[in-house]
């Protein structure tokens, strides 16, 4: 079996459901070695481990809080204990709130929370792995197609990922003669626990209509792309931010 990734060190956050576990799996399959980072579910995180072993790949399962430079730093150690380094890394960890909310009512806690994760947690696994990765390595940041759209209710996770967006094309120029590529992946709807949270079956209809394809995406579609950007292939494919979301934008 044909695994682009042989020999690649790797290290997912928020890999223990959604769309960190199908890209974690996926990049296993690859032939990634994989460090599968959680924050409270080590069940979870370790059946991720336990799928990626049974299909002759390598993975640990490493608590750490993103939000947390310690908690960074935890998971790049532990890339360099269990693999030797670091090659690849897809920053996916991310908080939503629970509902649609209008900035006017949005809470500094809520405030806080999403920007600790999806801002600073992004932030500094970025400045690590500027530090710490090997020549020729992949970021990967999982965005948001809110972004583009601009939808109501959505204000301060869509300002979260913008910073992603920008982060990536910036970091891309920044590590100008590594050989190092920085893209971000924006999703659609994605069918996921942190999708789901707080949605009726039709407001999913309505969003999934939005869609020429009809259809909400599936963890496994986006796992698709990161892996064409962590592989060989997409390594003409620098400072960018790709939309998959089926068409909707």
């Amino acid at each position: 079996m044909h695994q682009p990734l042989a020999g690649k060190k790797c290290i997912v956050t928020g890999a223990s459901r959604g769309i960190g576990r199908a890209v974690a799996e996926r990049l296993g399959r690859d032939g990634g070695s994989i460090i599968v980072n959680y924050a409270q579910n080590e069940a979870e995180a370790e059946a991720v481990v336990a799928t990626i072993r049974s299909a002759g790949g390598q993975a640990a399962a490493v608590q750490a809080d993103v939000g947390r430079r310690r908690g960074i730093q935890r998971l790049f150690d532990a890339a360099d204990a269990h693999f030797g380094g670091i090659d690849i890394l897809v920053n996916n960890a991310g908080v939503a709130l629970e509902k649609r909310m209008p900035l006017s009512e949005i809470s500094d806690a809520d405030f806080d929370r999403l920007f600790a994760v999806n801002v600073r947690g992004v932030f500094m696994a970025l400045q690590q792995a500027a530090q710490r990765m090997a020549d020729h390595g992949r970021i990967v940041n999982i965005s948001s197609t809110v972004v583009p759209m601009a939808l109501p209710g959505y204000s301060v996770y869509a300002a979260t990922k913008a910073a992603v967006d920008s982060f990536t094309r910036i970091l891309a120029k920044e590590l100008d003669g590594r050989g190092i590529t920085v893209n971000a992946v924006a999703p659609g709807p994605v069918e996921t626990d942190l999708f789901n949270a707080g949605k009726t079956a039709a407001v999913k209809r309505q969003m999934a209509d939005m869609c020429p394809l009809h259809r909400l995406g599936r963890p496994e579609d986006i796992a698709r792309v990161v892996a064409f950007l962590a592989g060989e292939e997409g390594g003409w494919i620098n400072g960018q931010v790709l939309l998959a979301n089926g068409g909707m934008i």
